[in-house]
């Protein structure tokens, strides 16, 4: 047990090492703590916006999604939806809206502990973070089509309006109305935090795969 979390866990760096090259060994950290601290501020911010063009609205009618709620023209989106049977938006992922900001400070702290961790597990450990924005647009989508086709065809133009799948990013047309979708500030912190990512475990494979062989080695595996 003790020599699978001395696998786990990695070499140690020696001293003259850090003292020789310190960006070498504090850049994954720095990478890793910069990503963290986006993500949790992200949580603040809209990760998504749509927009609704409907003849009785010329100005446009705007929605945002916060990793745990909407807001904007809500009321008055789930009113023109209501006409062609779609649901409100609030019934949408329930589940995920209420798990999201746990989530996001767990894998948060995962990128933090990646920090100590000097072998390949620290990429594990990142994983959740580095995908976070496309499971979140995945989600997104899934939602998006669960409710374009499922339909209440007892509403009053539901005759009207054939099942659709509205675009997670871009423009949508449904029947005299269209849509913008479009990632706003939180998505767009996510993915620097992703980019972060990638980069910090570039960087910390630099750093610790040759001390890692070097153990190995040492140990004749």
């Amino acid at each position: 047990m003790a020599n699978q979390l001395k696998d786990i866990v990695g070499p140690r760096v020696p001293a003259e090492k850090v003292r020789t090259n310190p960006t070498r060994y504090l850049l994954p950290a720095l990478l890793f703590s910069v990503a963290a601290l986006l993500l949790v501020l992200s949580i603040f911010f809209p990760y998504w916006r749509l927009t609704l063009h409907a003849p009785q609205y010329p100005k446009g009618l705007t929605v945002q999604a916060y990793v745990n709620r909407i807001e904007g023209d809500v009321r008055e989106i789930d009113g023109l939806n209501h006409y062609i049977g779609m649901r409100p938006l609030d019934e949408a992922a329930a589940f995920e809206k209420s798990i999201a900001v746990a989530g996001i400070i767990g894998v948060s702290l995962l990128i933090l502990a990646a920090i100590f961790i000097h072998s390949r597990w620290a990429a594990l450990l990142a994983l959740p973070a580095l995908l976070l924005p496309v499971i979140f647009l995945a989600d997104l989508q899934f939602w998006l089509a669960n409710f374009g086709q499922n339909l209440d065809p007892t509403a009053a133009l539901s005759s009207s309006v054939d099942p659709f799948v509205p675009p997670v990013l871009g423009e949508g047309i449904i029947a005299q109305f269209s849509t913008w979708a479009v990632p706003d500030v939180g998505l767009w912190m996510a993915v620097a935090a992703s980019l972060l990512i990638a980069i910090g475990l570039w960087t910390h494979r630099s750093a610790y795969k040759p001390l890692v062989d070097a153990q190995l080695d040492a140990e004749g595996k």
